[in-house]
């Protein structure tokens, strides 16, 4: 249902609900309506005063928590036939779940988020009550937390930071890159939707645009995700609104995404920095770090402990049903004028996997300011 994500939350704990609404509904301001005022039936107490970007995250939350999709909830979704408005047993009985775990943190826990759907479902619709015995002699629960513990001895956080620059080129190769465009070609998750074209276009210090074409199939239209320095815009042709303004806590997202996409200013872009235990990310061993971005947007960097390169950042938005992840991996790394760039990447978000692989980087090129702009509506949207 959305592309990108972002988050609110105290390095230490979850932020409370009710200041998390109180900002989401402060960043709407002349940003248009609220979820509650957009949507003709959203009435939950903590969903309807969300912007419409950060409603749509929390919609991916709750089908992702539960093992469900659009289609589970809204009749003929992802077809011309959707109904997003008929009410239908599930939707009223999520409605109830929305208002239970608010109510359960409110009371419980003085209103921080240690309770989401997440807690009891763990990816299935109905939660189990009993521990399976393989379960229990088996391999290790491997689920991370989100909120990394800091631990003292060995390298501190800015060390491997220095280390991570220098990996890349080091800090004076990486000031001098002011923009650059990436071309290569991208694949959904699983081949879902055949192969498409994806460009990657970024200037400093905080523009980026992301955009996937599909030239063999101009009917499917073009999908961006574009950040303009402040503000944000997301075109996905399929999806509940086809295009859309980012805002609230999304919008900080991007923000983050754009300012690292010229990683030598990472340091100046997370603050409170610190070092979890390491850990294992597809049989590498790498060193973590987490730090928070710019609106408190929490951020988790796994460097592989041989290159000092990242193959993993996850960002995590809030909402009032559980934290948004959003997660990119990286590899193939590769020299272009002396800054190394990852040739392949996987951006994961909730409501989708594209896969992509570079075939070109050109770095300090002019790029029309256009592109970072908002999107051309398609002529589906513009309806």
């Amino acid at each position: 249902m959305a592309g990108a994500v972002l988050l609110a939350v105290l390095l230490l704990g979850g932020g409370l609900v009710n200041r998390a609404l109180a900002q989401a509904k402060a960043a709407t301001g002349s940003k248009g309506p609220t979820a509650g005022e957009a949507f003709k039936n959203v009435t939950t107490s903590t969903l309807k005063g969300l912007t419409v970007a950060d409603f749509l995250q929390s919609m991916g939350v709750i089908s992702a928590d539960l093992g469900l999709d659009c289609a589970d909830c809204h009749p003929g979704a992802g077809s011309d036939k959707v109904d997003w408005v008929f009410d239908t047993p599930r939707k009223r009985m999520a409605r109830q779940m929305v208002e239970m775990v608010a109510t359960i943190n409110k009371t419980n826990f003085g209103g921080a988020q240690f309770v989401t759907c997440f807690t009891c479902h763990h990816g299935r619709l109905r939660p189990t009550s009993t521990i399976a015995l393989d379960a229990l002699y088996g391999p290790p629960n491997e689920e991370r937390e989100d909120v990394v513990t800091p631990v003292t001895g060995g390298p501190n956080a800015n060390q491997i930071l220095d280390k991570y620059i220098q990996a890349l080129g080091g800090a004076q190769k990486l000031a001098s890159v002011t923009s650059y465009v990436a071309t290569g070609s991208s694949e959904g998750y699983g081949g879902l939707g055949g192969t498409g074209t994806m460009q990657i276009f970024a200037k400093a210090p905080d523009q980026r645009t992301l955009q996937i074409s599909f030239k063999d199939h101009p009917e499917r239209g073009d999908s961006t995700w574009a950040y303009d320095g402040k503000a944000g815009w997301i075109k996905s042709p399929r999806s509940l609104l086809g295009q859309y303004e980012v805002t609230g806590s999304d919008l900080d997202g991007m923000r983050v995404d754009a300012l690292l996409a010229f990683p030598g200013q990472i340091k100046q872009v997370l603050t409170n920095v610190h070092m979890g235990n390491p850990d294992t990310i597809n049989d590498k061993e790498v060193d973590v770090i987490q730090g928070a971005g710019p609106g408190g947007v929490l951020v988790t960097l796994y460097f592989d402990k041989k290159t000092n390169l990242p193959v993993r950042m996850v960002r995590y938005g809030k909402s009032p049903v559980g934290r948004v992840p959003l997660q990119s991996d990286y590899g193939d790394y590769r020299a272009v004028n002396g800054v190394k760039f990852p040739f392949q990447y996987t951006f994961s978000w909730l409501d989708g996997r594209q896969s992509f692989k570079l075939s070109d980087v050109k770095t300090n090129v002019p790029i029309d300011a256009a592109k970072f702009a908002k999107p051309t509506p398609t002529a589906a949207a513009k309806k």
